[in-house]
């Protein structure tokens, strides 16, 4: 199982009220919603080994060189993400909450946890995966014949939808492992990745659906094929032909991230106690990490 940790911590920040304090009066609603999300995804689903993946770099260099706009809206300053103020301390003491009990988070420089979630999925060869994460562009990893799924945190933590290739197919139209090709001709606003201008859903699906890939489409593009463009499509094709060419380095996420040796299986108990023991009195964590506890020890 690996956890889009991001994605899920920002998801516990907005959907528990920061009224949810320490004893010393600071926020740990983000927190105490990634434990307990922890827990939950591991008595239901009994993982045997476990990633918390994190981002070594939120907005990599190589995706702003291809796109520029890529998450342009969220830099705050310099190439800082817009995070807010009460969420900041609280990542420091995540990473100390999962060290403490021996949940490894690895990361990558230069990379974000997309990337590493790649990694570890190309990796895990021929094992199955579930990839925890609010994020769709992590659906061009799912593959029905591993399998690899997606468990889309969209709903919540407790109804969690399941995403493989037949769900892909059935949201979006096109083959379930086409995600990615479907995603650059589309684009998409949230990340700041503009998409080809007047090819909306429906045009994107029919157009991998015909041709099989965005490989295969802009190779009958630049050889002259008119057929099987809908109608308007080939000419905004050929006027977005840079941007088609640099995307993919954008929107595909990487499979050879470097990632140093880390021992991903489920911790019966925790690795460091006693900072645990201090991390929990410090912060008012008894309660979820009790739970989290109980989770991980059966």
């Amino acid at each position: 199982m690996l956890l889009d940790t991001p994605s899920l911590y920002f998801r516990a920040f907005f959907g528990i009220p920061e009224s949810i304090k320490a004893p010393d009066g600071s926020p740990v609603n983000a927190v105490r919603g990634l434990i307990d999300m922890i827990a939950t995804l591991v008595r239901r689903h009994s993982p045997t080994a476990l990633a918390a993946t994190m981002d070594a770099d939120w907005r990599p260099a190589f995706r702003v060189a291809a796109i520029p706009t890529y998450k342009a809206h969220r830099v705050a300053h310099g190439n800082t993400e817009e995070v807010p103020a009460a969420l900041v301390p609280q990542i420091a003491v995540i990473n100390e909450v999962l060290d403490a009990l021996g949940i490894a988070r690895p990361e990558s420089p230069g990379y974000e946890a997309d990337d590493v979630i790649g990694t570890l999925t190309h990796q895990a060869g021929d094992g199955a995966v579930d990839i925890v994460t609010g994020d769709r562009d992590l659906f061009q990893l799912v593959d029905d014949a591993r399998p690899v799924r997606v468990l889309y945190t969209a709903r919540g933590i407790r109804n969690l939808q399941i995403v493989d290739e037949a769900f892909v197919t059935a949201k979006y139209g096109v083959p379930g492992r086409c995600y990615a090709d479907f995603a650059t001709l589309r684009g998409d606003p949230s990340d700041g990745l503009p998409g080809v201008p007047g090819v909306g859903e429906k045009t994107a699906a029919a157009l991998i659906t015909r041709f099989g890939s965005l490989d295969a489409l802009l190779e009958a593009l630049d050889s002259g094929v008119t057929d099987g463009f809908p109608a308007g499509s080939r000419t905004r094709l050929a006027t977005a032909r840079d941007y088609l060419d640099a995307a993919p380095a954008v929107v595909k996420v990487a499979p050879d991230a470097p990632l140093p040796p880390a021992d991903l299986t489920l911790p019966a108990k925790p690795r460091d106690p006693e900072a645990l023991v201090r991390l929990a009195d410090r912060y008012g964590l008894d309660s979820p990490l009790n739970r989290l506890l109980d989770a991980l020890g059966r």
